[in-house]
């Protein structure tokens, strides 16, 4: 039986707009819908008067000069970012431009891969690095806010979420979205670490999450859970593709995604590898050589 993700679906958003979403979050959302935005980035701003930026979101001059102009007379401490992909990182540089506020993250696309020369996905911004890099347990602070690093790679191996204090409120990035599942894309992104950091989640006790794209999640712990069914789903999917002879990922995929739009099989296959890497890795399932799109696996 297939597990059921309560999405959330649903927001008031308009291009452009500074959405006051608590005392402490503003939230201005990029033009830029898709099949992987959903809506468009959310950039949020932390604080009044000196405030944190979060994710300023795609080289997008109109989504900029958005925040600019909600912030005149304010002062930018800080610019974090998630992560390095184009939806997220690219607008952080003419926003510290403008602002000279420094940015923080974990690092450049690919910086938490424990080996080097890793070949990196496209849709990555290999342009951003930070000025200050931050790891897990880090605590940034401004006026009336006081924000926590907690490190959640799997999405990508740089992912770093960010949690306000004052409201118990984590910024999950991509890691967990409201309206979609997360995309796992080897080899950067990785669904060992990926499941890892969903468990991390369970150990906290976060109010609320404000994803990158989409509705915030305002009852974590069941929706996290279901995240992590979801997966458990997807291997016993996986196993049942083997046994009905299914070998490839090419051949899963149609089956296992009937339901999804045709443009994101694709990205489908790339998750799927990820789940096979890891399963390979386990024991469950084998394969001759290197686990790939094109590789034959069979049950272990």
């Amino acid at each position: 039986m297939a597990v059921t993700i309560p999405y959330v679906r649903e927001i008031d958003i308009e291009h452009g707009r500074c959405d006051q979403v608590t005392p402490l979050i503003r939230r201005i959302t990029a033009n830029n819908p898709g099949g992987f935005t959903f809506k468009g980035t959310g950039t949020y701003i932390i604080g009044q008067g000196t405030v944190a930026v979060i994710d300023p979101g795609p080289l997008d001059d109109a989504h900029i000069k958005a925040l600019l102009a909600e912030l005149e007379g304010e002062t930018v401490s800080h610019i974090l970012v998630t992560h390095c992909h184009m939806d997220h990182s690219p607008g952080a540089a003419p926003f510290k431009q403008a602002t000279g506020a420094k940015t923080f993250a974990f690092g450049p696309h690919g910086s938490g891969q424990l080996h080097d020369n890793v070949q990196i996905e496209e849709g990555a911004d290999r342009a951003f690095v930070p000025d200050v890099e931050i790891r897990d347990g880090d605590v940034l602070s401004g006026p009336g806010w006081t924000i926590d690093c907690v490190f959640t790679p799997g999405h990508t191996s740089n992912h770093m979420s960010f949690a306000l204090r004052e409201e118990k409120a984590l910024f999950t990035g991509d890691h967990v979205m409201g309206w979609s599942t997360s995309i796992v894309s080897p080899p950067d992104g990785d669904m060992v670490a990926y499941i890892a950091s969903l468990h991390l989640l369970l150990h906290r006790d976060d109010a609320i999450y404000w994803p990158t794209h989409g509705a915030p999640i305002t009852d974590p712990k069941p929706f996290v859970r279901s995240f992590l069914a979801h997966r458990a789903d997807r291997e016993r999917q996986i196993i049942a593709q083997l046994e009905a002879g299914r070998t490839s990922i090419g051949e899963m995929v149609p089956v296992m995604y009937a339901a999804t739009d045709m443009r994101l099989h694709p990205a489908a296959a790339r998750s799927a590898l990820s789940h096979l890497i890891k399963m390979v890795a386990e024991g469950t399932v084998a394969c001759d050589g290197e686990p790939s799109l094109k590789t034959n696996f069979r049950l272990a």
